[in-house]
Parts: structure tokens; sequence; C-alpha cells
């Protein structure tokens, strides 16, 4: 994959009422929260993503992990380095390494939840096209668009850490 360049999927109408309620309260206020064993827990709005420097990911197409079957092709990505959002939020350090013992996972409004290590992040070029997205194609991406978006460009087959409606990155350290 082409290094990505660095600068300055319609959410489904739920049938019952619980969801109903998930779903018109996400499309009020599309956010994404930084818990867990961050030094400053942080909120988001896609206004506030969009604010930060980004990074853009080639296009690509879209594959199911299981089967290798073509889904669709995907336009291009702009948005926030995951780690950029880690940095801000500060990682906790009470032993001296535990940052290092630390794993992230990006949790979906709908539950989907995909993972990444401190190492893969900060120590490996995956990290440097893991975003957060908040454009596709030149376009702004809304919350009907499923923003933001969680993407790792540096995948295999992007589909399973390819997470819409990302509502919480939650940092945990693993005990020794």
């Amino acid at each position: 994959m082409e290094p990505m360049e660095h600068s300055g999927t319609t959410a489904a109408h739920a049938t019952d009422g619980a969801k109903r309620v998930e779903h018109d309260s996400y499309e009020c206020g599309a956010t994404l929260s930084l818990t867990g064993d961050f030094q400053r827990p942080l909120t988001l709005t896609l206004d506030a993503l969009r604010a930060h420097a980004s990074i853009v990911a080639d296009p690509f197409d879209l594959r199911c992990f299981t089967t290798n079957r073509f889904i669709r092709k995907v336009d291009s990505y702009r948005g926030v380095l995951l780690k950029d959002l880690i940095d801000l939020a500060g990682l906790r350090n009470e032993r001296p390494g535990d940052f290092k013992r630390t794993i992230f996972i990006a949790v979906a409004h709908d539950g989907y939840a995909v993972t990444f290590s401190w190492h893969e992040l900060f120590n490996t070029p995956v990290g440097e096209q893991v975003l957060v997205a908040f454009e596709r194609g030149d376009a702004p991406l809304s919350s009907e668009d499923g923003a933001p978006l969680l993407f790792s460009a540096a995948d295999i087959l992007p589909a399973p850490r390819h997470v819409k409606r990302l509502a919480r990155i939650v940092a945990r350290v693993v005990a020794p």
C-alpha cells in the first residue's frame, strides 16, 4: 500500500423502539469518547475532529474477511490518526512501562469492537495508517454516513477493522 498523504454507509434505520432511541440520539450528536486508562479522558464532536491535523488514506476495495468476497469500492478517507488522539488524552504510566502494556478497544454504537495494542500503534508502521475518518472522497462524512469512522489502512483485509459509528476508544493497561 502506498504511503498516505499528511495534512493540517448509511446508518440502518431501527425497527424496534430501543434501537430507534439509540439511533436517534446518535444522529443528534455523533461524538467520540476516549475513556478508561487515559490521563485526560475526552469527548470529541465531528467538528472537533475536523479541526485536528489529518491524513488521507488511499481508496480501497472492501472485502469480507471470511470469504474475501468483494463488498464495495471505498473512496479515500481523511481523518485524524488514532495515535494523535491517544496522545491528546495521554496515557497513564503509574508503573514504568504501563503504557507499553496498553490495549485500545474501538467500540461502535452497535457494540462492534476491534482492538489495537500500544506497540502496534506507536512502534510499527501500522500506527501511521489508523485513522478516525470524518471525510470520504473530499466530502464530509455525516453521522448518517457512519461518522466518525475508524479505518486501519495497513490491514491486509480492512473490513474487520472498518468501524462505522465509532462511539469510543477504551484504553486498558494489561496486568503483567
